[in-house]
């Protein structure tokens, strides 16, 4: 539903650049990697519930993460299905829950902070 909440999927592929170092017997998703694709879900949906189309001066920055928690891990061929949800913006801050799964089982969460680039933007500080 636009402004309230996103669904995006990432396809786990062995040939990703990170498996070959982590770890090189047992391939597994960094936690990092999952989060960043949280991060990047939570900025589109930003753009979306700001009515703002990305263009070169408007932009959303990652600004804080909150109770990042790693349940499970993340490997080749699995599909990861992200849930990201707005729950409310704050003094420019917009914050949003983010969920990680595979198979309908929660592999990661965090609570994921943006802010919109304040000179110039388009997209304020209060949602809607």
């Amino acid at each position: 539903m636009p402004g309230e909440r996103v669904l995006a999927l990432k396809n786990v592929t062995f040939n990703e650049p990170f498996f070959p170092g982590h770890f090189p017997h047992r391939p597994v998703m960094p936690g990092v990697m999952i989060i960043e694709a949280l991060a990047q879900a939570a900025g589109v949906l930003a753009f979306k519930t700001a009515k703002v189309v990305p263009d070169a001066n408007t932009r959303f920055y990652f600004v804080a993460i909150d109770s990042a928690r790693f349940r499970k891990p993340v490997e080749p061929g699995d599909q990861l299905v992200l849930k990201v949800t707005f729950k409310r913006a704050f003094k420019g801050i917009w914050k949003f829950h983010g969920l990680a799964e595979v198979d309908g089982v929660e592999v990661a969460s965090a609570e994921i902070m943006v802010a919109p680039e304040t000179t110039g933007s388009k997209a304020k500080g209060d949602a809607g």
